[in-house]
């Protein structure tokens, strides 16, 4: 990690903890930020990516999406490629109905410019780009917003529907009941500019 970026990490955690005593004693207890960016060659290979993974394991995702993969002749097949695979083809690699739908409606939105290039994602504000990428089937703004904080780094996201975000939030906050994520956005006012920080050490509380 650069010296510039550890240094802004700092920052924003000070900030944090400013802003929120109570979440900043939980940060004082998790210890250093340590959300790692995996970031992407495009929008489309990010989401091709987010479509396998939803609702399985990390490693059953892995082994389908490998397999999809492997369909390509080891990438993942350009979009007009995967608009010629036949159905069945995805079936067999372990897609469900859904999820092959959802791969050959992304592969349509980059075959005829709907999806935006990574150069013109990264410039665009957080809530156009959920926006336009949720006109893709099977991709919901909770979607976007992982591939918003883990692939193009985005520093405010708060993702108050997850579920472990909001079980976090329960635990560092000691609330009787499960928040509802207009809670957890209300009290994530406070959390802004750093909101993406804030959900990776809600997370935190779950590993203890």
């Amino acid at each position: 990690m650069s010296a510039a970026r550890s240094a802004g990490q700092a920052a924003a955690r000070r900030a944090l903890a400013a802003a929120d005593p109570v979440l900043g004693r939980h940060l004082a207890k998790v210890g250093p930020y340590r959300l790692t960016i995996d970031g992407t060659s495009s929008i489309y290979q990010g989401l091709a990516e987010s479509v396998v993974y939803q609702q399985l394991t990390g490693k059953a995702a892995a082994t389908i999406f490998s397999r999809v993969v492997a369909l390509g002749g080891g990438a993942l097949p350009a979009p007009a490629d995967l608009l010629r695979l036949p159905d069945d083809a995805l079936r067999c690699a372990g897609l469900s109905r859904a999820k092959t739908a959802a791969l050959k409606d992304l592969a349509a939105h980059a075959h005829d410019g709907r999806l935006p290039e990574l150069d013109e994602a990264r410039a665009l504000p957080d809530d156009v780009l959920i926006e336009r990428l949720c006109a893709v089937r099977g991709v919901g703004p909770w979607t976007v917003q992982m591939l918003l904080m883990f692939r193009l780094g985005r520093a405010d996201v708060l993702p108050a529907t997850d579920y472990g975000v909001r079980k976090g939030f329960q635990r560092v906050f000691r609330t009787r009941a499960l928040p509802t994520p207009a809670q957890v956005l209300a009290r994530g006012e406070r959390w802004r500019p750093h909101r993406t920080m804030a959900a990776w050490y809600l997370w935190r509380a779950l590993d203890s």
